[in-house]
């Protein structure tokens, strides 16, 4: 049986709440309901699908990967956009940050078929959001002041068992500390 992966950053609870009520208005004003099923993150691994009976493969890969960098501090500032007609999204924007970028490259060296290109993004409107609503959404959002931040001290490896559950993590910084 096949099982979605995938590797993230979530951020503090609080965040997610705050992001959620950007989704909650995609879902009751640009007819976005799929806004709705995942809480607030960045992905640093797209999703992948694998045999289940090769999870354990997944998880030695994963606690592979060099986390070996200080915490850091990642800064959500306003809004940005993909405006593909086929898939249009709407996101919280990160700001340029070369920890994270440090992190993303460390993952792709233990999964090689991860994207080599990186956009960083907290996706707000998506999947079910026509081309239209997401004209109109980003009329609304592109202004839209929404500034925080948070401390990126692990990594999680998430499975999908008919929503995304995450199964293993990995703390930031030197292993001869303690990361507790």
């Amino acid at each position: 049986m096949k099982k979605m992966y995938f590797i993230a950053i979530y951020p503090p609870q609080e965040i997610i709440d705050e992001i959620k009520v950007f989704k909650q208005d995609f879902a009751l004003n640009y007819g976005n309901s799929m806004a709705l099923k995942n809480d607030a993150h960045i992905t640093l691994l797209s999703p992948f699908d694998r045999e289940l009976e090769l999870e354990a493969d997944i998880h030695t890969a994963f606690q592979k990967i060099n986390t070996e960098i200080p915490p850091f501090e990642i800064i959500l500032n306003g809004f940005g956009g993909f405006p593909n007609p086929n898939n249009p999204v709407i996101f919280v924007h990160p700001e340029a940050n070369e920890s994270l970028n440090l992190l993303h490259q460390s993952v792709i060296q233990q999964f090689s078929f991860g994207k080599k290109s990186f956009t960083p993004h907290m996706t707000v409107g998506y999947r079910n959001l026509t081309f239209e609503n997401y004209v109109k959404a980003w009329e609304v959002y592109k202004g839209k002041i929404y500034k925080t931040k948070f401390l990126v001290d692990k990594i999680l490896l998430l499975r999908h068992d008919g929503k995304w559950v995450p199964i293993a993590e990995k703390h930031l910084g030197n292993p001869d500390t303690d990361n507790s």
